[in-house]
């Protein structure tokens, strides 16, 4: 299942799907079908296979609801901050030192246009996403290796993701309204986490310079700085002082000119509304941001707001 830890050994076989194993074994302890877990999670069905297989990486929050659901007396989530997840996925060549970079950084600043973040990303979009280029294991792989990277971010006390998103991203229904919906609902979650925020720069926004392609500022645990950035089939990396100053001068005021992250998140909302009404991820009304007659009056507001003279974009499909 893709590639072990290098330094580890044998030692390193023991992680992932140790994890599974003793997930599995928790639950026909106490007679609750793969099923049973999923609905009481919730999330599909294959998920649980997948992780008992020890082919899927679970978040903390799925750990978490096992433990309690499974009555393991929170041994899975001991468990799951033991293992080092990282290792367990293949990425493509060209993308592995930045996803070594990822693994380490301590802050994270990105801009995005006509597609989510990969760190963003639900499962059902990168899924959707990957299934233009590949199909079968090839695919799973790749899902894998775009969910391994977003672990250590979702987690309790991650690094800091700020995502600056261009309004494209959210208004270009390239898959069905239902992926498109979920992918909102995620994002306004993830949004609540301390460690991350996210902006959006509306389409009608006039005079804010938008680069032409993604671009990441990553800082690294001894303060040193680089700029990525993708073109078709390769990543290209930048630690040059001039550079990297000039992009993070670039970024620190298209963040500005962007939408404050409660703003972001009415737009959000008025996009998922277009959606839709499909059912939606479920959570907890916590976190930073978080829920209040108060504050849902003022979503409202700032959504009807938001609405007014923005260009729609095209609703486009992907290929059958």
């Amino acid at each position: 299942m893709g590639r072990r830890n290098a330094e580890g050994g044998e030692k390193a076989a023991g992680t992932a799907a140790v994890f599974g194993e003793v997930l599995k074994h928790s639950r026909d302890s106490i007679g609750i079908t793969q099923a049973g877990l999923a609905e009481r999670v919730p999330c599909d069905r294959s998920f649980v296979a997948r992780v008992e297989a020890g082919t899927r990486v679970p978040d903390d929050k799925f750990t978490d609801t096992c433990d309690v659901v499974l009555r393991t007396g929170g041994i899975l989530r001991k468990l799951w901050e033991r293992i080092d997840w990282y290792p367990e996925v293949e990425h493509p060549d060209w993308f592995k030192r930045r996803a070594a970079m990822d693994a380490q950084a301590v802050a994270l600043r990105e801009y995005q246009n006509q597609v989510m973040p990969g760190l963003l990303q639900t499962e059902d979009y990168a899924r959707d996403l990957f299934a233009q280029v590949a199909t079968g294991d090839e695919l799973e792989e790749m899902v894998r290796a775009r969910l391994s990277r977003q672990h250590r971010f979702l987690s309790t006390g991650g690094p800091l993701l700020i995502a600056v998103l261009d309004e494209s991203c959210i208004r270009n229904a390239v898959f069905s309204d239902a992926v498109m919906r979920n992918q909102c609902a995620h994002l306004l979650r993830v949004g609540k986490l301390p460690n991350i925020r996210v902006q959006v720069v509306p389409a009608n926004s006039r005079g804010v310079v938008r680069p032409s392609t993604s671009m990441s500022l990553i800082t690294m645990p001894d303060g040193q700085l680089w700029v990525y950035s993708e073109s078709l089939d390769r990543g290209h990396f930048s630690d040059d002082p001039e550079v990297t100053a000039r992009h993070a001068q670039s970024y620190d005021v298209l963040r500005a000119d962007a939408l404050s992250a409660s703003e972001s998140a009415a737009l959000i909302r008025d996009a998922m509304e277009g959606y839709g009404h499909h059912e939606e991820p479920r959570w907890d009304g916590g976190g930073v941001g978080g829920g209040g007659v108060g504050q849902e009056q003022l979503q409202q507001q700032q959504r009807r707001k938001l609405r007014g003279n923005r260009p729609r974009y095209p609703r486009l499909r992907s290929p059958s």
